[in-house]
């Protein structure tokens, strides 16, 4: 009781450490990096996988956070690759090999891959996450997505689909907080949301509309029970904004550490750079952002 009333104090008295921030105010404002569990939802093809290891690779190079990542549905060389020219600003076949060599040490000292051969359900990608904690001391797990994962047979059967969902994001909440890291889940939303279009008179009108709590397979459970909800969208088809990426935060759920829901018609957009080797932001490339920033912090100091 006693550690909780001092936690109170703290949070009374704006002593709580926020999340960690980029050093862009018009991202960090909405959304910060913290050891909790989170959901990304999106509807197939608008790039949930390309962006959340985009912005896992600006914590890292922000903060040097270390990564341990489970994408089922592309190869590990495509992720380091990916990763490589985020790092660079450059496709793969511009860089120097003296480079390459470097830029792939940075990503094998900052990522590790979980290989894809065998199938995997929950249970066995967080004991894999525990014993691999024990070695590796990283700061966040993706699991992507989470259809690609088996169903743990004997819990499925005593509980049912519905409470297996439930059992699942709950052991998600509990392995962030034993372990001190975040887990990030991408999900994909139902087929009946993609049939759901902007009225005639919007201006994106025939095009799909962002996917909500209620789009993602599964349910409600996978907005009840992680700290943070977000919704990943793009106008795939769209001839000129097809390559601006919206950030819906849809639920932070302690905001007094950082972050807050955009409002409905106001998500965070971010625009691909030439050559999809990362995003601006109003204009501005994020990983020159964080340079900026971090060359500013440099002569404060």
């Amino acid at each position: 009781m006693q550690s909780q009333l001092e936690l109170i104090h703290k949070i009374r008295n704006g002593e709580i450490k926020e999340g960690l921030g980029l050093g862009i105010k018009s991202f960090d404002t909405y959304f910060r990096f913290k050891e909790e569990f989170g959901v990304f939802l999106g509807h197939s093809n608008v790039g949930k996988t390309h962006y959340c290891f985009y912005l896992m690779f600006l914590y890292s190079y922000r903060h040097g956070l270390r990564w341990l990542c489970y994408s089922s549905e592309n190869e590990v060389y495509s992720n380091i690759k990916r990763i490589i020219e985020f790092k660079c600003g450059l496709p793969i076949n511009k860089i120097d090999e003296d480079v390459l060599e470097k830029e792939s040490k940075w990503v094998d000292s900052h990522f590790k891959f979980i290989a894809i051969d065998d199938i995997q359900t929950y249970k066995t990608l967080l004991e894999l996450g525990s014993d691999i904690k024990k070695s590796w001391d990283y700061n966040g797990f993706l699991i992507d997505p989470y259809n690609s994962l088996a169903k743990d047979r004997e819990l499925f059967r005593s509980v049912g689909g519905h409470e297996y969902d439930y059992t699942v994001c709950s052991e998600f909440r509990l392995f962030c907080h034993k372990h001190k890291v975040a887990l990030w889940l991408t999900t994909h939303a139902v087929t009946e949301a993609l049939r759901k279009v902007h009225s005639a008179h919007h201006e994106y009108a025939g095009y799909p509309v962002c996917p909500k709590f209620s789009d993602c397979e599964g349910g409600g459970k996978f907005s009840n029970r992680p700290n943070f909800f977000v919704s990943i969208h793009r106008m795939v088809q769209h001839p000129l904004d097809w390559m601006i990426t919206e950030l819906h935060v849809l639920k932070i759920k302690d905001t007094s550490t950082g972050g807050m829901p955009t409002t409905f018609q106001s998500p965070i957009k971010m625009r691909s750079v030439i050559n999809n080797v990362g995003y601006s932001i109003e204009g501005e490339n994020m990983k020159d952002l964080i340079d900026e920033y971090t060359r500013e912090s440099i002569s404060k100091t």
